[in-house]
């Protein structure tokens, strides 16, 4: 048992009682005179043989006791065990199970987790119990995995978050055989089933829960409304007013994902929910693929877009129209009715919408275009363009398409046109035939009221039955539809109006707009429509709010794309199925948070662990050296400190005072090599190989500084973090292995000293990013346990707009020898904007302290000592292009460091404008 005596405890208590044997140690050491000094007298000869009977000893200085004594002392505490910070042991027997809620809520902080059940697990090794480590939300398919806590420990890394709430768990805990002890770790947040679970956990044994207070906020699904794109959010616990930030996130014309706008969202105080208005052109709204909050890794701050937030734009042409007044016969009526909720209307001349390049370009019974306007129109639709045109009287009276077919009609037409039930019509009117498999309406149902009274004709050849998309019950072409180059013309054969059809009156004019991908569907569409149909999973989200590729996962079923909430089953991300793609959200329009709260008989503990630091180590070591120094002073009061034992004793004292003094003047050659010019340091890690890349990679990259700027680097120098001075260096390069040793603590003050005082750190797993910072690779769960210490701020993917991307060259990719984007800087000051007049934010008054990714940066600059390229990139021309990239990104680092954020001045935006290209 530990005895405690404040933040101290002992693991052997008893040894203290010896403490108490000091005073007599005292007595003891005072009535041992020291040695006598030696002279040689020859007077001495004559006083041989007498004796002295009122002969005293001599007393020991009372300082030489005290060292002594504290000597003695220092032993005496060191064998009894002490430990800082003791953590107290847990009363418990039997089984344990460790049960975390492991979801999105608590991803943000998920090594916090991992520590408190590192924690808990070597309280019961000490206890010799068993443990089962679960998470609610990935739940073993069988009994509970009991085994020792040592096995689990290795394990621990294996353990990831999901992106969904606890689904099935109290039936899982209702059905385990025998009693076990149940240690809950919980995310904060309330879900569903959460009591009857405590209840099932209750039923097998007591129950202590794990909790600290944390503020989790969720992003609601974007929606239209007015012009504008509002976006909400939900937070849990409520309390005073909080202010954040929302990042529109997209894809850039090159396909390159960048942040295409960020706006504030504020909570006023008391208030559990909060929304913002994003007033963004068509062009860039269509564009965003998700909306986060900065600065929060959880997916529930993630909100993914789909169709139903993209708006096509949609050009409206229509031929003159006499009628004046009569709205409802006007041929653009209908269309307006049905296109304005969803898509961006554009009205205009044809010349002057062409230069707009809309998605979609309706022409309403326009007959005739001119030479001009036809050759135009044509390389737009071969571009990628729609033409949609319907007939109609002017359209039926034409010559257009007689006698060859026109570029911009998919079928030749006959003259004239078709009447059907009237006086001198050739039957009733017509209704839709069922669509085919392979047009794009298959599946719609047919409204028993839409018919046909009027039409203009196709001229039947061998092409005409390939182009047919939808006909009338007696096989005559309803729209026909023809591929040009990278675009498409369609023709509906009746009126845009009711005037030769009821089509436009029914929902089905709608939903066969849809399906030709003129406008978007408003919302999600529900299990009816959804019945029958198979989604195949494109995007899936995890736990922290990253997109990874989902195509390894099976399809699902419509009707569960529609109902079900997000689960292993139906993980969040975006489904891609027929014409269309649909987002699966963590956060749904009508979700609410709650803080979980826990009843009275629960005992509540918070999540933060104290670390132990045993002394008993620093103690026999301080014994050790008031040892030493005791026989140096015995030596000097006994008279003895002369000849060989003077030069010991002087040995000692300068091994013992005067270290630091020889070890400072080793360092004038190194502080003299490394501040005489500007010098690029790496840490040195122990492995030969990646110190080896370390050096030659920063050797090309002071190269190539000395070659394309005016900055003149020497060679670089390796840097040992437990003897060398950091300070030194403006800027160090430490490649992340799994087997470097952790710092010690007098290597993290110093580590900490230089982050503080503006040197920057390029931290490297080398792993192409598998490691997600933790989650993945050997590389990733070094560098968590080095950053663990290490006083580093807040950190956020490189945003478009962050100086490292213009300080020397301009660039949007950060690539290495691989070529992933993840690269982390320090994040952005809540509300930083841009400033009038300049085309940045000044997102940092200073250096980023560290930069993170795993792109293994010093490979792809590595030299040799011919200066040729050490290593390959890529492959042929494309590998040399990334290796130019990585260059880049060096000198833009190594121009940041020196030179900060000048290149946010306002003397700079001329010449970026003008290399931005606006």
């Amino acid at each position: 048992m530990m005895w405690t005596l404040g933040p101290i405890g002992f693991t052997a208590p008893w040894l203290l009682v010896a403490l108490a044997a000091l005073p007599i140690l005292w007595v003891l050491l005072r009535a041992v005179p020291p040695a006598p000094i030696r002279r040689r007298f020859p007077g001495v000869a004559l006083l041989l043989g007498l004796a002295d009977e009122d002969s005293q000893s001599d007393r020991t200085p009372w300082w030489l006791l005290l060292l002594r004594l504290l000597a003695v002392a220092a032993v005496i505490v060191g064998f009894a065990g002490p430990v800082l910070n003791p953590q107290a042991a847990r009363d418990g027997k039997g089984d344990l199970v460790i049960a975390l809620d492991g979801t999105w809520a608590g991803a943000a902080n998920w090594q916090a987790r991992m520590d408190r059940v590192n924690a808990l697990l070597t309280e019961a090794a000490l206890a010799d119990r068993r443990v089962a480590v679960v998470a609610l939300t990935d739940l073993p398919s069988d009994t509970l995995p009991f085994t020792a806590p040592n096995e689990w420990q290795n394990r621990l890394p294996n353990l990831q978050p999901k992106p969904w709430q606890p689904q099935d768990a109290a039936d899982y805990f209702s059905a385990q055989q025998g009693s076990f002890e149940t240690y809950w770790l919980s995310d904060g947040v309330d879900f569903e089933g959460r009591d009857t679970l405590l209840e099932a956990l209750e039923a097998a044994g007591s129950v202590t829960v794990f909790q600290t207070p944390q503020l989790t906020i969720g992003v609601r699904p974007a929606r239209f409304e007015d012009g504008q794109v509002i976006v909400s959010a939900t937070r849990t616990p409520v309390g005073a007013a909080y202010e954040t930030q929302i990042t529109a996130v997209g894809l850039d014309p090159a396909g390159v994902e960048r942040q295409l706008a960020t706006v504030p969202l504020a909570f006023e105080a008391g208030d559990a929910d909060a929304e913002t208005a994003m007033v963004l052109p068509p062009e860039l709204r269509n564009r965003i693929t998700r909306f986060e909050i900065t600065g929060n890794r959880s997916a529930g701050a993630v909100s993914l877009t789909d169709d139903a937030l993209k708006r096509r734009e949609v050009a409206l042409i229509a031929g003159s129209d006499s009628r004046e007044g009569l709205e409802l016969l006007s041929p653009l009526y209908y269309l307006r009715e049905a296109l304005e909720p969803t898509a961006d209307l554009i009205d205009g001349t044809l010349s002057d919408i062409l230069l707009a390049n809309p998605d979609v370009v309706v022409l309403a019974d326009v007959a005739t275009l001119s030479e001009t306007e036809t050759d135009a129109v044509h390389d737009w639709v071969e571009n990628g363009g729609m033409l949609l045109r319907f007939a109609g009287p002017r359209l039926a009276a034409s010559d257009l398409g007689r006698n060859q077919e026109d570029p911009l009609l998919p079928v030749r037409l006959r003259s004239g046109g078709r009447t059907v039930g009237g006086a001198m019509s050739w039957g009733e009117p017509k209704t839709l035939a069922p669509f085919e498999n392979d047009s794009p309406f298959f599946g719609l149902p047919i409204p028993e009221d839409v018919n046909v009274t009027s039409q203009v004709m196709a001229q039947p050849d061998p092409t005409l039955a390939d182009r047919v998309i939808a006909q009338l019950a007696d096989g005559t072409p309803l729209v026909t539809r023809k591929i040009t180059g990278e675009g498409q013309v369609v023709l509906v054969h009746v009126t845009a109006n009711a005037e030769w059809s009821s089509l436009p009156l029914s929902g089905l004019f709608v939903q066969m707009l849809e399906r030709l991908a003129v406008s978007t569907r408003p919302a999600t569409p529900d299990a009816t429509e959804l019945a029958g149909t198979t989604w195949l999973p494109n995007k899936v989200l995890d736990a922290y709010g990253r997109l990874e590729d989902g195509s390894a996962l099976p399809g699902v079923a419509g009707e569960m794309l529609a109902t079900a909430a997000p689960g292993p089953l139906l993980q969040p991300g975006l489904y891609a199925g027929n014409d269309r793609q649909l987002a699966v959200n963590v956060i749904g329009s009508e979700t609410l948070l709650s803080v979980a709260n826990w009843p009275a008989r629960i005992a509540v503990e918070g999540m933060a662990t104290m670390r132990e630091t045993a002394l008993k180590g620093w103690l026999l070591s301080a014994a050790i050296l008031l040892l030493l120094i005791d026989v140096i002073a015995s030596l000097a009061v006994g008279g003895r400190l002369r000849g060989p034992r003077a030069d010991v004793a002087a040995l000692l004292a300068l091994m013992m005072f005067s270290a630091p003094d020889a070890q400072a003047q080793t360092d004038d050659a190194f502080a003299l090599r490394a501040t005489s010019q500007v010098v690029l340091g790496h840490v040195i890690t122990g492995n030969a190989q990646a110190d080896e890349i370390a050096e030659a990679g920063l050797l090309g990259l002071s190269q190539t500084l000395f070659r394309r700027t005016s900055i003149e680097p020497s060679a670089p120098i390796g840097v040992d973090l437990e003897t060398d001075e950091l300070a030194f260096f403006p800027f160090l390069y430490w490649p992340i292995t799994a087997d470097q040793p952790l710092p010690s603590h007098d290597a993290y003050a110093k580590l900490n000293r230089y982050l503080r005082a503006g040197g920057m750190i390029m931290f490297d797993t080398r792993d192409a990013d598998t490691a997600r910072f933790g989650s993945g690779s050997p590389e990733g769960r070094k560098l968590q346990a080095i950053a663990r210490s290490l006083d580093i701020p807040a950190l956020e993917p490189v945003p478009s707009d962050h100086v490292l991307t213009r300080t020397f060259y301009l660039l949007q990719d950060f690539s290495g020898r691989y070529a992933s984007r993840d690269v982390w800087v320090e994040a952005a000051p809540i509300g930083a904007t841009q400033i009038e007049g300049m085309p940045f934010r000044n997102l940092n008054d200073g250096v980023t302290p560290v930069i993170i990714g795993g792109n293994n940066w010093a490979a792809a600059w590595a030299v040799n000592a011919n200066g040729s390229p050490m290593l390959p990139v890529g492959r042929g021309m494309a590998g040399e292009r990334q290796r130019e990239i990585a260059l880049r990104f060096g000198v833009n680092v190594i121009m940041h460091v020196l030179t900060g954020n000048y290149k946010s001045d306002q003397v700079h935006v001329p010449d970026l404008l003008d290399r931005l290209g606006q």
